[in-house]
């Protein structure tokens, strides 16, 4: 029996928030164990209130910037934390060294890492010595970040059930409240309004923005309230600035305006969400809010959303996924260009007839 494990996760929010089944399951598997996490310390709110996380330490992305004496405050700050915290297991989910260093450093039991190939034999070989084990990564578009990151657990004896796979975010009282307040402001109900958020910070994975004008006049036009919402970046806002220029009916603009917990509090309370292959689609889908994902040269077995009613929108186009920043380097992918307003509309309405939720007003 483990007692205490480490799961660490140095990548973006939408990835964090995909490791939740392996709390899920280590719980289920150990009664009693707790189980922390390591992050970056931006994207900690995709496992806070996770109700099988007891402790998530983080780490800042900008501490590669800092000086030597201010990284080795930091990082000494950080091994002395986790080394209070005497683990029996590390599963570490990436091939971010900081994982093979903390496995050597604190020396649990148990250590389980990917088997990736590093640069050189050397580096093959010290990466290989660092963990008690490896599991294989399947890759090419074929297994979901899901499965894959529970592989790691597999690959040391713990089978998943069906009920530890499923995906959680808790948003928590204060955000759901906040939310409520800011669409009450606006004269908008829980579950009266469709969810749209069209951007990603990857903007060659967004649909054209005549595309999404098109298809939020239409929901208007018949009387469905549409939020919007984006990151505050300036790039998502600007895009939003672009799209609201076109629409000819209004509609309630949160973007720039939520925290990622408000976020989800907001996409849980939607009666649908249409939007890109992002973060957001990653908690509609552990929320369970109906949703419409698009997806152009990214891959949709690998990072489609996870166990809950959607439709799931791509063009057979022979060279998707990519994984390219757009065509030629272009920002825009014409696999995203392809898919028409009308279809996704249709998507819509057919997924929310399938959940029993009424459709337009």
């Amino acid at each position: 029996m483990f007692k205490r494990a480490l799961v660490i996760k140095l990548r973006h929010h939408g990835d964090v928030l995909l490791t939740g089944p392996v709390f899920s399951t280590l719980a289920e598997a150990h009664p009693g164990i707790e189980i922390d996490a390591l992050v970056y310390s931006d994207t900690q709110e995709m496992l806070t209130l996770h109700p099988h996380a007891h402790t998530v330490h983080t780490i800042g992305r900008d501490w590669r910037k800092l000086g030597p004496l201010a990284q080795l405050s930091r990082y000494w700050g950080l091994y002395k934390a986790l080394k209070s915290r005497d683990y029996d297991l590390i599963v570490h989910l990436t091939d971010h060294w900081h994982g093979a260093r903390l496995a050597r450093l604190l020396k649990p039991r148990v250590s389980v890492a990917p088997n990736v190939k590093k640069n050189g034999k050397r580096a093959n070989k010290t990466w290989a010595k660092s963990f008690t084990a490896r599991y294989p990564v399947v890759g090419g578009n074929r297994r979901h970040t899901v499965d894959i990151h529970l592989d790691a657990l597999r690959r040391i004896g713990i089978q998943p059930s069906d009920a530890s796979k499923a995906l959680r975010f808790v948003a928590g009282a204060d955000a759901e409240t906040a939310v409520r307040t800011k669409l009450a402001e606006h004269g908008v109900a829980r579950g009266g309004y469709i969810l749209v958020h069209p951007t990603s910070r990857w903007l060659f994975k967004t649909w054209p923005v005549a595309h999404v004008a098109a298809l939020i006049d239409a929901l208007t036009a018949r009387g469905d309230t549409v939020v919007l919402s984006a990151a505050p970046s300036q790039a998502e806002l600007d895009w939003i600035a672009q799209l609201k220029a076109r629409l000819t009916r209004p509609v309630v603009d949160l973007s720039g305006q939520l925290s990622l917990k408000e976020l989800g509090a907001l996409i849980a309370d939607a009666r649908a969400f249409v939007g890109v292959d992002s973060v957001p689609m990653h908690l509609a889908a552990a929320v369970q809010t109906p949703a419409v994902a698009l997806f152009g040269p990214s891959g949709d077995i690998e990072w489609g959303p996870w166990r809950s009613p959607h439709r799931l929108i791509t063009e057979p186009f022979s060279c998707r996924p990519c994984g390219q920043d757009g065509c030629g380097g272009s920002k825009v992918s014409d696999c995203l260009t392809a898919i028409t307003p009308e279809r996704v509309l249709a998507e819509l309405d057919a997924l929310l007839a399938e959940v029993g939720r009424e459709v337009g007003r």
